[in-house]
């Protein structure tokens, strides 16, 4: 048996001439319901009143699954049609498809169920009472099935599996919407392999599938170094260069937005680390923490347990800026690091008089003789860090 991959090389002398016809939609209308009798003959015949009417339900699936089943109409009505079609009998017209054979039916059930065929069947030739017309560059097995379908809207999975891509072009170019929907369902959720996505992408583009369209770029740009080394990524390279342009741009796009992502993730990472050090900073100021706090507090050296993950890094870092001598803005590394925090502390301070948090009246002093650039810096960090505090909090709050 011919895979999928195979039988679809078959497709490319039909794609350049597909044409696209509009679905026609019909509505039901509803019978209205008989008036229920009166309460007064109810109660003198001693009849229950009858339950209320059922209400209207509807349910939808964002995501269709796949059809219920291969058969959209009951069961006799399938076997009838089936047999008129696999018989033949009183068939007026014969279908040639690529290998010269022949598909007999009937041409008023054919015009019937599909206008473009009907249109091509009045414009036939008559000969000997038949009236032919072709089908080339299809198997002749994927017509069969796509004629055994007209007359009864059935087909096996086996054979929808092995020319699902031909049925689809089929259905498009004849104006078939149920098969269509059934051969785009499909082909969205068991078909696609990195082998034959670049051959799905083409057909759905001209068969106006943009959903189909979209899941096969998606699949093109998550695995776009497999996709790339297939025979059907060079021959599209070479027919539509555009396409693969196109394709190309995308993944880069989508390496640039999985970028902007991961950088946005490291950075508020940052950000909230720096709030978590605010918070420890203040708890270590105002409660203590081990071997380091105010003065008036009773301080105990294995305490182990604390809310504030920062505080044992934080306890390192003041202990060394209260003992280094270089303790001088940019003469320390370590040093700077804590002049910064406390810095930041100091603009993220509402209440400097009543502060626990050394030299924050100082820095709120200092602030009013900095130059508008390295204003403009520290506001901008000030803001993104209490971004970061809203946003903890809120998942915390969770």
């Amino acid at each position: 048996m011919a895979s999928p991959v195979t039988d679809s090389a078959g497709l490319s002398p039909l794609i350049e001439t597909v044409s696209w016809n509009a679905d026609a939609v019909g509505t039901l209308s509803m019978p209205e319901a008989e008036a229920p009798m009166s309460s007064s003959v109810l109660n003198s015949c001693n009849i229950p009143k009858p339950p209320p009417l059922p209400s209207k339900i509807v349910t939808r699936n964002k995501h269709p699954k796949w059809p219920p089943g291969s058969c959209f109409v009951p069961k006799e009505t399938k076997d009838m049609w089936d047999k008129l079609f696999k018989d033949g009998n009183g068939a007026d017209l014969c279908i040639f498809t690529e290998d010269k054979s022949c598909i007999f039916a009937h041409s008023s059930v054919l015009s019937i169920a599909s206008p473009v065929l009907g249109y091509r069947i009045r414009q036939s030739k008559i000969k000997h009472g038949m009236k032919y017309i072709q089908i080339p560059g299809l198997p002749h097995d994927a017509v069969l099935v796509f004629i055994r379908f007209l007359y009864s809207s059935c087909y096996e999975e086996e054979e929808l599996k092995k020319y699902a891509l031909h049925l689809l072009l089929l259905s498009h170019c004849c104006s078939v919407p149920q098969l269509k929907r059934v051969c785009i369902c499909y082909l969205e959720q068991d078909f696609l392999t990195t082998e034959n996505v670049i051959d799905t992408l083409l057909l759905a583009r001209k068969c106006d599938a943009p959903r189909l369209v979209l899941i096969c770029v998606r699949m093109v740009v998550k695995n776009f170094k497999s996709v790339s080394s297939t025979e059907g990524w060079k021959l599209m390279k070479r027919i539509y260069p555009d396409i693969e342009q196109e394709l190309v741009e995308s993944v880069v796009e989508a390496d640039s937005k999985k970028e902007e992502s991961q950088r946005k993730i490291e950075e508020k990472k940052v950000y909230t680390q720096l709030y978590e050090a605010m918070e420890a900073l203040l708890h270590i100021c105002k409660d203590g923490w081990r071997t380091i706090g105010p003065r008036d507090k009773m301080l105990k050296g294995n305490q182990i347990a604390c809310n504030f993950p920062a505080c044992k890094g934080l306890e390192a870092l003041v202990r060394h800026f209260s003992g280094c001598k270089t303790r001088v803005p940019g003469g320390c590394g370590h040093c700077k690091r804590m002049w910064q925090l406390l810095e930041l502390h100091s603009r993220m301070c509402n209440e400097p008089d009543s502060c626990k948090v050394p030299l924050c009246r100082h820095f709120k002093e200092k602030i009013q003789q900095q130059c508008k650039k390295d204003e403009t810096k520290w506001k901008l960090l000030v803001n993104k860090v209490i971004a970061a505090k809203n946003g903890s909090y809120l998942f915390s709050s969770r």
